[in-house]
């Protein structure tokens, strides 16, 4: 049986790839797709494809309406609204991929109580890219050996949110390994202490939003005489992201509670390959 999603996000940047991933593959249905720009065109003329047949919605309740019934919701909105998607479409028997950036630690301890309570999984990831997810995965094994990092993270101007999902995630889960260690406290800083950047789980993290970057993201290990550098850059295409993305597809119907980043489905035991 294949697996039926709907898709939020669905003429994105990143959403619109996905979609013709999901359309192009005999594992997945798409049953239905949200835009707010593009209500009822076919959702194969707007990816620029063969039409498909389905119609694309205002929201999910409108793809509801059109009988149909899916298994999964991908999200690739916006961090204003991927809360309230996560939780209406977990109120459906509906379990969830989250790749929109913008949510906190907080926000996910709330999405895991509501996807545990009734017994749904919920898949998250600042960044779908299999590369990425290896330079988390770096980062967070450098960090049991290193004592002082702090993560620089590069958008384009446009971006609205701060720091990145991607470095939201990675702040919050070095957290969960250690501190990282200042040689001057920030409440001893002269001048302009926010000039240190954000402390997210223990981390300083720096947004740089300027044009000519599309995304990337670098942890830099510091130590007496040497320093190490782990960094990601993104091209222009979000082709990377749609591999990961259907891997988590695939395995949030196995999947009760929450899982965040996709590190989590390559570099657990047991965990799927691409």
């Amino acid at each position: 049986m294949s697996i039926k999603v709907v898709i939020a996000g669905t003429t994105g940047w990143t959403g619109s790839v996905v979609a013709r991933h999901l359309i192009a593959s005999e594992e997945f249905e798409v049953v239905g797709a949200i835009a707010r720009s593009t209500v009822g065109q076919d959702l194969g003329v707007v990816l620029g494809i063969a039409p498909v047949g389905l119609v694309i919605c205002r929201s999910l309740e409108d793809v509801l309406a059109t009988g149909a019934r899916p298994d999964v919701f991908i999200d690739y909105t916006d961090s204003l609204s991927v809360k309230e998607h996560t939780f209406q479409a977990l109120a459906r028997g509906i379990r969830v991929v989250v790749g929109s950036s913008g949510l906190t630690a907080a926000d996910y301890a709330e999405i895991e109580q509501e996807a545990t309570s009734r017994s749904l999984g919920v898949i998250a990831a600042g960044n779908f890219s299999i590369t990425a997810a290896l330079a988390k995965h770096f980062a967070l094994l450098a960090a049991q050996h290193l004592p002082s990092w702090e993560i620089i993270d590069y958008a384009s101007a446009g971006k609205i949110d701060a720091p990145s999902g991607t470095t939201q995630e990675l702040a919050e889960c070095l957290g969960e390994i250690a501190q990282s260690k200042l040689a001057v406290p920030l409440d001893q800083v002269h001048g302009r202490p926010d000039a240190r950047g954000a402390t997210i789980g223990g981390s300083q993290v720096h947004s740089v939003r300027l044009p000519g970057f599309v995304i990337a993201f670098e942890t830099i290990f510091g130590l007496p005489d040497e320093r190490l550098l782990i960094r990601h850059d993104a091209g222009a295409s979000a082709e990377p992201y749609a591999v990961g993305t259907l891997l988590a597809v695939r395995r949030v119907m196995t999947t009760t509670g929450l899982i965040r980043g996709l590190d989590q489905l390559l570099f657990t035991p047991g965990a799927a390959s691409v």
